[in-house]
């Protein structure tokens, strides 16, 4: 992952010495153009590995990318902290100032610790769950243990995902836990057999294979993975949006655009997401 700094998009001078003559006057060198990105979790490890592959080929460019949710990104480019925002989720209709490309596709799904032999649920199931019906998983035919329910903090994109597709008011649900990122969320459905989480089905399919303790649950018909997502069969999906107000520098707009090209499709594969660029 990119390594995380406080800046903003601007350039900034070198000083050096010359080698030529030994001399410690400021070298000529070519100024250092720093590009700032915030915003959701779930594409910050991505942009990460797209910052990395960008800064490969342009080595006069470091771009710095933070997480802090989708309304973060959403608000820093508002405020000209951030030259590009990440958003994972449709954007809404007061948001119609920011431009946006999609870089990505993803959905969110239900999980629980891989020791849970619970192996399917229903809609229903999920709703009474999070709206505290449902305590037990010996209710769901599972352990004799009381559930607990992990839920993500308001403002993050992928509980509006789960509450439009649910129907489960954000003042409804009775969670437990409740958590800022996926990683975060991930860790504490790992950490505890008895708990259950929806995050990001790219994120979970990730570390799954990664070796964290969790597997992703189907919802009646629903089976959360990326090629379900890539079929356009599973409808609990969404689009990774990079958003940004014009005009961008040219650097930054190159980077959306290398974020949107064939070359930065393998890296979206690697991160279990679905690619957009053909």
């Amino acid at each position: 992952m990119a390594l995380l700094l406080a800046g903003a998009l601007g350039t900034i001078g070198l000083v050096g010495c010359d080698r030529a003559t030994g001399s410690t006057q400021p070298a000529e060198k070519a100024a250092v153009e720093r590009i700032m990105v915030v915003g959701a979790s779930t594409i910050a490890p991505l942009m990460s590995e797209i910052a990395k592959a960008y800064e490969q080929s342009h080595p006069g460019v470091r771009i710095e990318v933070q997480a802090g949710g989708s309304s973060r990104g959403v608000l820093d480019v508002r405020q000209g902290t951030a030259g590009i925002g990440m958003v994972s989720r449709e954007l809404k209709s007061d948001e119609a100032d920011l431009k946006h490309v999609m870089i990505a596709q993803d959905g969110v799904g239900m999980i629980v610790h891989k020791d849970n032999p619970i192996q399917r649920f229903t809609k229903q199931q999920i709703i009474d769950i999070y709206t505290g019906k449902l305590t037990n998983w010996r209710q769901l035919g599972g352990d004799d243990a009381p559930i607990t329910v992990v839920s993500k903090a308001e403002g993050r994109s992928t509980l509006d995902i789960f509450s439009h597709f649910f129907g489960v008011k954000y003042k409804d649900i009775k969670a437990h836990v409740v958590i800022g990122d996926n990683q975060q969320g991930i860790q504490a459905v790992a950490g505890s057999p008895a708990t259950v989480g929806y995050v990001s089905i790219g994120t979970a399919e990730y570390e799954a294979q990664h070796g964290a303790a969790i597997k992703l649950v189907p919802v009646d018909n629903q089976v959360p993975t990326t090629a379900a997502v890539a079929a356009g069969e599973y409808a609990i999906r969404r689009p990774l949006n990079l958003v940004f107000k014009e005009p961008l520098t040219a650097t930054a707009k190159d980077l959306v655009q290398f974020a949107q090209s064939r070359d930065a499709s393998a890296l979206v594969k690697k991160q279990f997401f679905v690619p957009v660029a053909q």
